[in-house]
């Protein structure tokens, strides 16, 4: 439970008007708009709201269940996607004319190939299909490299999915101590690992596991040989070293544990392994609007929170961080109930966690390639998945100029 002062000039039946009836808060004091914006967002995924004449109450729920995250995604979700609309109806076309119909699709042999983003046709293509998820649009700093997926087993080549790795994030508890890093050791081998911040199929490969089998290629030597190509004469940023090993792959699952992840072995090797969750530190929580007007405030008092890789902690942590201290809130605790994640590891190598401890010099990989993890995927997964009428109904009927972005 947070406390803080009450020097809002409305009160809470006008607040829940505000918050029912309006997309946007207009409150000439800019301190006083960032609070309402604030307790707005919360109210919104089930937090309880106390007004006094003197204190504000704030209580979070004891927990979120997935249709509370969906809903906070989708109030990100839809900004974002108002303010990219015109960019997305522009390019919705293309999109459509590199998808599968759904005949053919269940119909192919299935043969993924990947694409790796290096012209900005690609790199639009990869955008407009990350409008397509509920999660909402975010990205990385740092190292990145965007894949589209694409099935080469038809002649239009259409897109399965797409993927993308970034830097991983420094400091995770809790896939620090499962690794067994400590500050020194994690900063300096923190480079051997990435982290897979998109990673999902399109229609009408979702309804067939898609999912599934991109998850399955993650762990493809041809993934890791992508990795090396990119960054073989690359000096880090930070380390101003040369890291183009690559041990591992770390993702986390917005709802806990993932169906997506879960039972995903190639022969007896599991290639996801859940190995804890987050303490539920975040932003999610807080929309683009709330965070721009935190942002608002802070350069109102003249306080600039830089923004460069490396500088530290997470930018859109540091900025609520500032505007809270500003407005007397606990940042902590409004930081601290944002939705626990699932970790998982994908490791590439059967020593991963010694190498990335500093007791191994080199790695000994598994080397799957993908034709043997999508041969693998089709025989666990897809057969069973395509004996289902339903789906096959719905495979059938998606037709690829229906697509759109909503």
């Amino acid at each position: 439970m947070l406390s803080i002062k009450n020097n809002l000039k409305i009160s809470f039946d006008d607040f829940l008007f505000k918050e029912s009836f309006n997309n946007s808060i207009h409150i000439k004091n800019i301190e006083e708009k960032v609070i309402l914006l604030i307790l707005r967002d919360l109210v919104r995924i089930g937090w309880n709201i106390n007004f006094s004449n003197d204190i504000i109450t704030i209580t979070p729920p004891e927990f979120y269940d997935r249709e509370i995250i969906r809903k906070a995604m989708s109030f990100k979700r839809n900004e974002i996607i108002d303010k990219n609309k015109t960019w997305i109806d522009n390019y919705i076309e293309i999109a459509r004319n590199n998808l599968a119909d759904g005949k053919e699709a269940w119909n192919s042999e299935i043969v993924p190939f990947f694409e790796v983003c290096e012209t900005q046709e690609q790199f639009d293509l990869f955008r407009i299909y990350r409008y397509y998820w509920s999660s909402p649009y975010s990205e990385y700093v740092g190292r990145r490299i965007k894949i589209i997926v694409r099935d080469m087993a038809l002649p239009s080549k259409p897109v399965i999915g797409i993927i993308a790795l970034g830097s991983s994030i420094i400091h995770i508890p809790e896939r620090d101590e499962y690794i067994g890093w400590d500050n020194k050791i994690r900063s300096k081998n923190i480079v051997y690992t990435m982290d897979a911040y998109v990673l999902g199929s399109l229609p009408p490969y979702n309804y067939l596991l898609g999912g599934k089998l991109l998850s399955y290629l993650l762990a493809s030597k041809e993934i890791r040989d992508i990795y090396i190509n990119k960054y073989r004469d690359k000096i880090t940023n930070i380390s101003n070293r040369k890291a183009y090993d690559l041990a591992c792959i770390f993702t986390t699952s917005l709802y806990g544990k993932s169906s997506q992840y879960s039972r995903i072995k190639y022969k007896d090797i599991l290639l996801y392994k859940l190995i804890g969750f987050t303490k539920g530190y975040g932003t999610l929580h807080l929309t683009d609007e709330t965070f721009n007007a935190m942002f608002g405030l802070l350069k109102d008092k003249g306080i600039y929170v830089s923004n460069k890789f490396g500088d530290g902690p997470n930018w859109r942590m540091r900025v609520i961080r500032s505007a809270a201290e500003i407005l007397n809130f606990n940042s902590d605790f409004l930081l601290k109930h944002s939705f626990k994640r699932g970790i998982y590891v994908t490791p590439l190598a059967h020593n991963y966690i010694d190498f990335l401890k500093g007791n191994r010099d080199t790695l000994d990989y598994y080397n799957f390639s993908v034709k043997e993890l999508s041969d693998y995927w089709k025989n666990r997964w897809l057969l069973k998945r395509k004996s289902n009428v339903n789906v096959k109904k719905s495979v059938i009927n998606f037709k690829k100029h229906d697509f759109f972005i909503r």
